[in-house]
């Protein structure tokens, strides 16, 4: 019979082999509603400049302050969850996301957005390691399929976003926000539901794989190297999807003359490619291996990048539909293979993996601009199309295959 998130008569010897899609479904839709409400913040960027009257450089350090307890809080967040787990931080974490939307929707000085956006990204901090580790304990042995429907909420939260953004946030204001700030009670409502399979289920479940993983350690050496050698594949990643996100719809006016309603469709194409690619790569890292997957997903689009700065528009729609579908099948697959480099310390992996690849991206996305003001927006692509190549380095990883089946 399989095993469900509301089993009450589950007894401590349960097998740990059935997945529990209640408890993934229900933080992958936690996922979508945190990373919605995270990406409200720049919606109120133009409004805080003109009504406090900021500079770049302030709006900037919102930004900062964000990233920094978004993105640097996370490996500790998740490194004290696989030292002492706390159930209930699931829910809790929920208060700071709630209390940063609240203080942003009535700040009317500088500090206090900058504490509001500090808030918000605490709660991120909270509950990205945290519920990773909670789709790992669901997992039963499918720990690939689990990551994957956990991250495309994240991914479908980022796309609703910007639309929740459009709608909302720049017609009524900044007042709004607290409207969305009420999002924060439903998911705290449902992550409570899943702290209390966390408690009563999930801790014996994680305790019996690690017992299982115990003679599996690979020596300390090895395991660094391949956790590097990840975070340098994580890096080509969110650097390149840091390009599309944040500059592909000036790249399609610029180079094309396309209208800001058109370049958006093509953007909202590549965020389509990169949701169903998220879902793909987690079950095809568990069939065929992880490293297999994990090679052809950065590698896998050296071709892609490479033809997309000289391709037509005709062609650039499919080109990039293409990189996002085998682009984002990486992360899942990454999350799960450091996971098992490393038995025993999920929260603290994945809160790195997580927090990297938020830091990554707002660097990259820095970066990127600053490159695009001094040369110009072609130049970036032409740069970023040779970023793929790191996934060479996926020859170096050691082969963990044996965990699979």
């Amino acid at each position: 019979m399989r095993e469900t998130a509301r089993a009450p008569t589950d007894k401590p010897g349960a097998a740990a082999n059935g997945t529990v899609f209640g408890v993934i479904i229900a933080i992958s839709f936690c996922h979508l509603l945190n990373d919605m409400m995270q990406s409200l913040l720049p919606a109120i960027y133009p409004g805080l400049k003109a009504d406090l009257g900021l500079s770049f450089g302030q709006i900037g350090l919102v930004t900062l302050a964000y990233q920094i307890t978004a993105s640097i809080l996370q490996p500790l967040v998740g490194l004290y969850a696989d030292r002492k787990p706390t159930p209930l931080a699931l829910p809790g974490g929920t208060l700071f996301s709630l209390t940063g939307l609240t203080i942003l929707s009535m700040a009317h000085s500088y500090w206090l957005v900058l504490l509001g956006a500090a808030c918000l990204g605490v709660g991120s901090s909270v509950f990205h390691p945290e519920s990773s580790r909670v789709a790992r304990m669901a997992a039963g042995s499918r720990h690939g399929l689990a990551q994957s429907l956990f991250q495309v909420g994240g991914n479908a939260g980022q796309a609703l976003g910007p639309l929740a953004a459009a709608l909302v946030v720049v017609r009524w204001g900044q007042s709004s926000l607290a409207f969305f700030a009420l999002l924060a009670l439903l998911s705290g409502t449902v992550l409570w539901n899943v702290a209390t399979w966390y408690r009563h289920h999930g801790l014996i479940r994680l305790n019996a794989s690690r017992k299982a993983a115990a003679g599996d350690q690979l020596p300390p050496g090895h395991a660094r190297r391949g956790i590097a050698i990840l975070l340098a594949l994580i890096f080509s990643k969110y650097v390149y999807l840091a390009s599309l996100t944040s500059y592909f719809t000036f790249y399609l006016m610029h180079r094309f003359g396309l209208t800001v309603q058109n370049a958006q469709f093509h953007l909202f194409a590549f965020l389509a490619a990169v949701a169903v690619g998220t879902v793909l790569g987690g079950p095809l890292g568990d069939r065929f291996g992880r490293k297999y997957v994990i090679w052809f997903s950065i590698l896998g689009t050296l071709p892609f990048t490479l033809l997309l700065p000289h391709a037509s528009l005709f062609w650039t729609g499919p080109l990039t539909v293409v990189i996002g579908l085998i682009l984002a099948s990486a992360f899942p697959t990454i999350v799960v293979f450091a996971q098992e480099l490393v038995p025993g310390k999920v929260g603290m992996i994945s809160g790195l993996f997580f927090g990297f690849s938020f830091g990554m991206g707002g660097l990259g996305a820095a970066a990127l601009g600053w490159l695009a003001d001094r040369t110009s927006i072609e130049t970036v692509y032409q740069l970023c199309a040779f970023l793929p190549a790191i996934g060479l380095l996926t020859a170096f990883l050691p082969s963990i295959e044996r965990k699979h089946g």
